[in-house]
């Protein structure tokens, strides 16, 4: 079984990317995001982002009531469905899912977000939390009658309210609760770059103790995606690769070797 986590970059192929999963014999996990998309949609509809990073060193952005109904109309409506609707015309017969549909995805609503402001420790709370249990079930029931699930964000909280969370997160739960043998991430680089502004300059191979290394050393988004990928890789049984997603045969280039693939 194969997940397939799509970035939510303007650059990414979705048509390539889908078109190149049609001709794959395998069961197919699709989870995918939408930050651009939804930062433009808030911007359209006067809604302010605000991005926190915690004392040690984790960026997120805060999510509010309106920051999840900017997720429900991207990520879950207009996103989702598009890839859905890409799916069905290249035959795959996909099922959009939140992980809030039949609690796909359970999650902890997270206790606050430890911040320095004004010179300050200040505990800030929001509408976001961590997954900790996916409905196997459900995915297996859909999975076993030849349907793809695509899903996304919100997650749902011990009291069923839609929050926000980080589909990485979200990919290592559904990776530790199912036998998934590869996931491949489709993101708007050539794989992971040692340098982020130099496409030259990729690792092709990475070692779990590496990535731990990398994860220590740097902040802001890019240290959640590591600690990410840390969890995931931790079983061991599952091949991971980073590729790009701008090109054409995504998947198939990075099944062929292309991107960053970790051990």
């Amino acid at each position: 079984m194969m997940l397939i986590k799509i970035g939510g970059g303007e650059r990414i192929d979705l048509q390539s990317t889908i078109a190149d999963l049609a001709g794959l014999e395998t069961p197919l996990i699709i989870v995918h995001g939408a930050n651009l998309l939804r930062d433009r949609l808030a911007e359209r509809l006067g809604m302010h982002k605000t991005v926190l990073t915690s004392v040690s060193g984790y960026s997120s952005v805060f999510s509010d009531d309106d920051a999840i109904d900017a997720i429900l109309m991207s990520y879950a409506g207009l996103r989702n469905k598009r890839i859905v609707e890409l799916c069905q015309r290249h035959g795959i017969d996909a099922v959009g899912l939140t992980g809030l549909d039949g609690r796909l995805v359970q999650g902890e609503r997270n206790k606050g977000i430890r911040v320095r402001e004004g010179g300050k420790t200040l505990i800030r709370r929001d509408l976001s939390g961590k997954p900790r249990e996916v409905n196997t079930g459900l995915l297996g029931l859909l999975l076993d009658n030849g349907y793809c699930p695509v899903l996304t964000i919100p997650i749902a909280d011990e009291k069923g309210f839609a929050i926000n969370s980080e589909n990485d997160d979200i990919v290592a739960q559904i990776a530790a609760q199912m036998e998934l043998d590869t996931v491949i991430q489709l993101i708007e680089a050539p794989g992971f770059l040692d340098d982020p502004d130099d496409e030259s300059s990729l690792v092709a191979r990475m070692s779990l103790a590496e990535l731990q290394q990398r994860e220590a050393r740097v902040e802001g988004r890019i240290k959640r995606k590591l600690l990410s990928l840390t969890r995931l890789c931790r079983d061991g049984k599952t091949r991971i690769i980073i590729a790009d997603g701008r090109v054409a045969n995504p998947v198939s280039s990075a099944l062929d070797g292309a991107g960053t693939h970790i051990a």
